[in-house]
């Protein structure tokens, strides 16, 4: 697959095995995932929008912490690689350019324990 996005990794307590386990954190543009290490239990998320706005962030509280990252990646408003705030909640996933506030809205559409069908490095 040539459009990659976000590839990251938090560890937290997985939901659904309740392990300390490294959660995968995949992210292009037409889905994202978050895959337990250790069961593979997988989230995924659709995209709802994408806009440039003032900061901030879509954050709706759910079942879940909200898991607030950083990570590296390359924007597809801006075309810069750099720092992007992630916002993954029970039910949406949020990446935003910090350079362009180019925002990524996803909303939470499947959960399924299996392997994972976007290709890259774990």
């Amino acid at each position: 697959m040539t459009d990659r996005f976000i590839f990251t990794r938090y560890r937290t307590t997985c939901y659904h095995c309740h392990k300390d386990a490294d959660q995968i954190i995949k992210a292009v543009p037409y889905q994202s995932q978050v895959i337990c290490e250790n069961c593979g239990a997988t989230r995924i998320f659709i995209p709802r929008r994408e806009e440039v706005t003032k900061e901030g962030s879509f954050t709706r509280i759910g079942c879940y912490d909200l898991w607030n990252i950083v990570s590296d990646a390359s924007c597809r408003n801006c075309r810069t690689t750099g720092p992007h705030d992630l916002a993954i909640g029970c039910n949406h996933f949020t990446a935003r350019c910090r350079n362009c506030g180019f925002t990524h809205f996803y909303k939470f559409d499947l959960e399924y324990v299996a392997k994972c069908p976007i290709e890259g490095d774990d």
